[in-house]
């Protein structure tokens, strides 16, 4: 369904980056043949990334030191209620509830591991108006130090189900699939050995490409970095990449039936 028009709460609905904008837009644009909207000064030079005229992604200033990072907003009924359950789960609001103008309300929480996420309350604004096709959101995976711990966690806050499929042959081991009420909506692994100790748990987004490789090419031709040269997995094709001001993403091309 890569159309939306709503999501059900506990669901990843929408993904934005914080970063240098005059630098960051004309590579995500340049690589996803997304189009700018910005909202002005009045919106703290917020602005969307649309796919065929849909809201695919957001984009703003940097708030916060180190790289820019993608963010995972998961949609609630109710950000006050859900940032007191987030709490009594062992997870910290970092930014308490707030109104988004009409837009929504939000809240930016951490998880007990330290990965950030934020909870969205929709208003006039659902979220991506569009997921799942190429040029669009598709995916979010949690990379964390304490895979049982945030499983529940998770299922604590949101009512997430987990499923672990050990992978023998694969150097993560076992991947986990976070679903709700049946639906698959997000993944999880165990963080790899080679990622320094420093770097906190945290959530990955993927973005959907008709082409793996031509979309790793491309994104180098625009000044980014492979991280992880793209990979056959059982739901496609993937590559990691920064983007040139050190923000990390994924595209994959998915397999057929995902």
């Amino acid at each position: 369904m890569p159309d939306r028009t709503s999501y059900a709460p506990g669901t990843p609905s929408w993904v934005d980056i914080g970063t240098d904008v005059d630098a960051a837009v004309p590579f995500y644009t340049g690589l996803f043949g997304w189009t700018a909207e910005s909202l002005g000064e009045e919106a703290g030079g917020y602005g969307f990334f649309l796919h065929d005229g849909k809201q695919a992604a957001g984009f703003g200033p940097q708030q916060n030191p180190g790289p820019p990072v993608w963010s995972t907003y998961i949609t609630v009924a109710d950000v006050d209620a859900a940032s007191e359950v987030v709490t009594a789960n062992g997870g910290t609001v970092v930014v308490p509830p707030m109104d988004v103008m009409t837009a929504g309300r939000m809240a930016v929480c951490t998880d007990p591991q330290g990965a950030f996420f934020s909870i969205w309350q929709p208003l006039d604004n659902i979220g991506c108006a569009v997921v799942n096709e190429p040029g669009a959101f598709c995916w979010a995976e949690l990379n964390t130090r304490d895979v049982d711990g945030a499983k529940a966690f998770y299922a604590g806050v949101f009512g997430w189900s987990a499923e672990t499929h050990p992978m023998p042959e694969s150097p993560i081991g076992a991947y986990t699939e976070f679903a709700l009420d049946g639906a698959s909506i997000g993944g999880m692994l165990a963080m790899p050995p080679m990622v320094p100790a420093e770097v906190p748990s945290f959530w990955l987004v993927y973005f959907a490409v008709d082409d793996t490789d031509a979309s790793v090419a491309r994104a180098q031709e625009l000044g980014g970095t492979l991280v992880m040269p793209p990979t056959d997995v059982p739901a496609g094709r993937f590559a990691l990449l920064h983007d040139p001001q050190g923000g990390m993403f994924a595209v994959i091309r998915l397999a057929e039936g995902m």
